[in-house]
């Protein structure tokens, strides 16, 4: 079951920049929720309140449900813009959703039973591709994360997409291949003894060529 986090927001009357200044200049963010063939509704919401949710793991597949005086709207975060010297958040956009509707959404992935992997009990490093997947699916079957389970795998495996269980009518975006996720790699020493190995076979001795010197004298 998906996560679902209320959010306490206030009408905005006007749109445009100006509007948009004075909300900040109150220390609300501006907003918009969209979609579901609606008009859009302009928003202002607590800064602190879009912080805390981007912090947390998961939010691009959470559930928001927006709260807007007596009307309560769910939602998708969708986008935050950020001011680019300070960093605070200068706009957010909320996705309208509705029953059945077809959305693209990206799944957190969680790793279980790292203790159970020979290839990391021996020093290997779990490298991570994908942290989240991207999907397709209804808004009524939105995975709250994809788990993949790391028992048995030794240096050198990967973890693909065939390797999730995902529910039924969830298909990823990236159609094309059975894309990786993750793979166990080699120790960082252990890998890099063979090239200065390599590298030590390659190099030209220094001694005979000094001994030749010496006879030439």
């Amino acid at each position: 079951m998906v996560e679902v986090v209320t959010i306490e927001a206030e009408a905005r009357g006007r749109a445009g920049k100006g509007a948009a200044r004075a909300t900040r200049r109150e220390g609300k963010v501006p907003g918009v929720i969209y979609g579901a063939k609606q008009e859009p509704r302009l928003i202002a919401v607590d800064p602190r309140v879009i912080m805390r949710e981007l912090h947390r793991h998961g939010w691009r597949s959470r559930f928001y449900d927006v709260k807007v005086g007596e009307t309560t709207e769910r939602t998708l975060l969708r986008e935050v813009q950020f001011h680019p010297v300070t960093d605070r958040p200068e706009h957010v956009d909320f996705q309208r959703l509705a029953p059945g509707q077809q959305i693209r959404v990206a799944v957190e992935v969680e790793f279980l039973n790292e203790g159970l992997s020979p290839g990391l009990k021996q020093g290997g490093v779990l490298n991570v591709i994908r942290h989240e997947i991207e999907v397709y699916c209804s808004v009524d079957d939105v995975p709250e994360r994809f788990e993949v389970d790391l028992s048995g795998l030794t240096i050198g495996d990967s973890i693909h997409w065939s390797a999730v269980k995902a529910p039924p009518g969830v298909r990823p975006v990236i159609a094309d291949r059975d894309f990786t996720i993750a793979s166990i790699a080699p120790p960082t020493k252990m890998a890099e003894a063979p090239a200065a190995a390599e590298a030590a076979a390659g190099a030209t001795p220094a001694a005979p060529v000094a001994a030749a010197a010496s006879q030439k004298k």
